[in-house]
């Protein structure tokens, strides 16, 4: 019995010494890790539910759309393109990524009509039309060029939302239900491209992350940047019986100065609950 145990044991020592070497053998070298340490990934994310809201609770409401504008300064991580850190990515590219991958976005703001891979396709490709000529310059011939859509040409996005009081918990908040990427339409000037139904997408842009520009240490997702309200905006429009925005009755700097006077309403108004 010692005799067979003996045996065991060494034929034990040999088969985990030839896996070991095997293992040696084809494992390849890990690359370097671009930081000091070893970073929790972001797929473990999962959002934060809202609280639930009854109708009953909901004493003031009122619809606003805004636009932010990637160009400000504050705006800037929304046109982060990872030139250090590649793992981030701008807005845009999330959104286009998610729709090549099977997210379904609308071609409205009231989330009705889904937007087709024919439709898609159509509003963010271009088509050129290039004439060629023979070396005596004798027209021969129409090429026809398929431009793809450049994500640098988005430089605003619209937002949709809704600011109520909700009596239960005494607190104005706020609900994030569309944004929409805008593109210049030579003709018809800036049109959304299409619009996400934000709720849907939270689970997706809080696994995203974004350039933070005051802690490289802290990532903060997409999610957290819009449920923060960590953004430079302005108001375009609020719910009205005429159905106008702001550039119908406004322009310029008095544009401006009645999309601050739409926010200081909303102020004011829950200020003045608390006022005698």
């Amino acid at each position: 019995m010692k005799k067979i145990a003996s045996l065991l044991v060494v034929l034990a020592l040999l088969f985990a010494q030839s896996k070991l070497a095997g293992a040696q053998g084809t494992t390849e070298p890990a690359s370097p890790r671009d930081r000091f340490y070893d970073r929790v990934s972001p797929t473990e994310r999962e959002i934060i539910p809202y609280d639930h809201i009854r109708e009953s609770d909901v004493f003031m409401e009122k619809r606003i759309w805004r636009v932010i504008d990637s160009r400000e300064k504050i705006n800037l991580p929304f046109k982060y393109e990872g030139i250090d850190w590649k793992d981030m990515h701008p807005l845009i590219t999330i959104f286009n990524t998610a729709i090549k991958e099977g997210a379904v976005v609308y071609d409205d703001e009231y989330f009705k009509i889904p937007l087709t891979t024919e439709a898609f396709n159509k509003k963010t490709n271009s088509i050129d039309t290039i004439a060629q000529y023979d070396f005596d310059g004798n027209y021969t011939k129409d090429t026809i060029v398929q431009n793809e859509f450049d994500p640098g040409s988005v430089k605003k996005f619209r937002v949709k939302e809704d600011w109520f009081f909700d009596k239960e918990t005494s607190t104005l908040q706020v609900r994030i239900l569309g944004i929409a990427p805008i593109y210049t339409d030579p003709d018809a000037g800036e049109l959304p491209l299409f619009w996400v139904y934000y709720p849907d997408f939270r689970k997706i842009l809080v696994k995203q992350d974004c350039f933070n520009p005051k802690n490289d240490a802290i990532r903060m997702s997409w999610d957290d940047i819009f449920e923060g309200r960590l953004f430079g905006s302005y108001i375009i429009k609020e719910s009205n019986v005429l159905d106008r925005r702001i550039q119908d009755y406004f322009s310029g700097v008095d544009a401006l100065m009645e999309s601050e006077r739409i926010k200081q309403d909303m102020f004011e108004w829950e200020h003045d609950l608390w006022s005698l």
